[in-house]
């Protein structure tokens, strides 16, 4: 049983890329630590990376995590950054983190035009930085291999020091108590990003309603909007409302 719940904890990597623990035990039908100890062995084998709470595939012939995640649910969040860029206009100071979500959103806005773009996603600035006469600030920290996210206390400290219009985040999950993340730094950028603008963003695909991350960022109440592609289940929505959270629906 316990060669075939690796190859079955294989394949579940191979097809959806990275997946929490709990996620894992309800797919396979077996408890959390059942899962933690068969995934032990995978990680010391170097086939399986693992990361606060969630694994992905790892070896020479896996894509590196944040490829991967740019392929997953790509049309709802290519609707999503369509109608996030709709909303900004021309001219405006934007604020994006990293993510597979803003890194579609960036996309949508080459379009646009004089934007002041500040970001700690190396994707982001690239992508924005050469187009339409942007200006493109990026913060300093220490720069991930994985995500080239730049991250750390030098990170928020310079994230700090701007003022924008908008400022938009992506989520790891979102419950019915707040929108969280995996990693502890990412959510600390994110939760400073969200103090720097009136308006307060949050950008992700329905397949984060439920899920619940290591680290919260926000509560419903410290953000405008959550773009999503599908409306939440019910607590969720109820949760939203009660925080003062608008829920915009893309496509």
């Amino acid at each position: 049983m316990i060669s075939k719940r690796h190859a079955d904890i294989l394949k579940i990597l191979d097809s959806s890329g990275t997946v929490t623990v709990a996620e894992l035990a309800n797919l396979l039908g077996v408890s959390t630590e059942t899962v933690r100890r068969d995934l032990r062995p995978l990680v010391e084998d170097g086939a399986v990376h693992r990361m606060h709470g969630a694994v992905s595939l790892t070896g020479p012939t896996a894509e590196a995590p944040f490829r991967r995640r740019m392929r997953e649910n790509a049309p709802a969040k290519q609707a999503i950054a369509a109608r996030v860029a709709a909303t900004i206009l021309d001219g405006q100071t934007v604020m994006l983190d990293t993510g597979t979500t803003t890194s579609f959103i960036a996309r949508a806005l080459t379009g646009h035009r004089r934007l002041r773009v500040v970001t700690n996603s190396m994707d982001v600035a690239r992508t924005l930085a050469v187009t339409g006469g942007n200006r493109v600030f990026l913060t300093a920290g220490e720069v991930r291999p994985d995500s080239g996210a730049a991250l750390g206390p030098a990170a928020v400290a310079h994230v700090l020091q701007f003022r924008a219009d908008v400022a938009v985040i992506s989520a790891g999950g979102v419950d019915a108590l707040a929108v969280t993340d995996y990693d502890p730094d990412e959510a600390e950028f994110a939760r400073a990003l969200l103090t720097c603008a009136p308006r307060r963003v949050v950008a992700t695909d329905a397949t984060k309603f439920g899920r619940r991350g290591l680290v919260a960022v926000v509560g419903f109440d410290g953000m405008d909007e959550l773009v999503t592609d599908a409306a939440p289940p019910a607590v969720i929505a109820s949760a939203m409302a009660a925080g003062g959270a608008r829920l915009v629906l893309a496509g």
